[in-house]
């Protein structure tokens, strides 16, 4: 960025002063509150979470620093038009605990397509192949909710739901599909992390390791146990 665009001294001062009060104005409406879910604290955290963001940064863009503030989630009030058209953006994180077992799924399914049209990529090996196989197979919403059948473990994910002028035409935007969206475009967003569950659990008593119990599906298996053959035919 030139110094030209930079932001002045003044400026980053400024933003500091409107934390400043957006923290005051976020803890009276704490203090004042009459219920849990009262509007006046959901309205000062927004009008907070605006201005750690709006200070954090021009703080960057004039000193190359940054504030160890984080608050997940936060989304100013949106206050455009009412939308006509929306992109839902998704992002899951997964670590791939059990190579073995995604292995195995992705077989079951080369195997179910070699009894027809053939394998879909003949020859292929490893855990990018078998990805590629099972991504390929199974809607992203299955295997989120069937991830350890897949040898997978959960990570964190995020959902964003951003306004678009108008619908977007067919193949418009699959050259360049994952731009950050401009912040006044988003309506809301919704985030999952293990670290949310440990703040939960430690303030509850809850388990030790941080995290909810996982669900338990019809293919967590041990070890040695044999996997059921999943419905590849889709």
């Amino acid at each position: 960025m030139s110094d030209a665009a930079q932001p002045t001294a003044a400026e980053v001062r400024a933003a500091a002063e409107a934390v400043k009060t957006a923290l005051d104005r976020h803890l009276a409406a704490v203090e004042l509150r009459a219920e849990e879910d009262a509007p006046t604290v959901t309205e000062a955290f927004n009008e907070l979470a605006a201005a750690a963001e709006t200070y954090d940064e021009l703080l960057f863009q004039r000193y190359n620093e940054v504030t160890p503030f984080d608050i997940p989630g936060a989304v100013p009030p949106y206050t455009g038009p009412e939308p006509e058209a929306i992109s839902v953006l998704i992002r899951r994180d997964y670590t791939v605990a059990e190579p073995q077992r995604l292995l195995a799924q992705a077989q079951r399914v080369e195997a179910a397509e070699d009894d027809g049209a053939g394998p879909r990529n003949s020859g292929g090996t490893g855990t990018a192949h078998a990805l590629d196989v099972v991504f390929g197979e199974f809607e992203a919403d299955e295997i989120a909710s069937r991830h350890k059948e897949f040898g997978l473990e959960e990570g964190d994910s995020t959902l964003w739901i951003t306004v678009l002028d108008e619908p977007a035409e067919p193949g418009e935007w699959l050259e360049t599909p994952f731009e950050q969206p401009e912040q006044e475009r988003v309506i809301c967003r919704f985030d999952a992390s293990a670290v949310f569950d440990e703040d939960e659990d430690d303030a509850d008593g809850g388990h030790e390791d941080g995290l909810r119990p996982a669900p338990v599906f019809a293919g967590d298996l041990d070890d040695d146990e044999d996997l059921e053959p999943l419905d590849a035919d889709r």
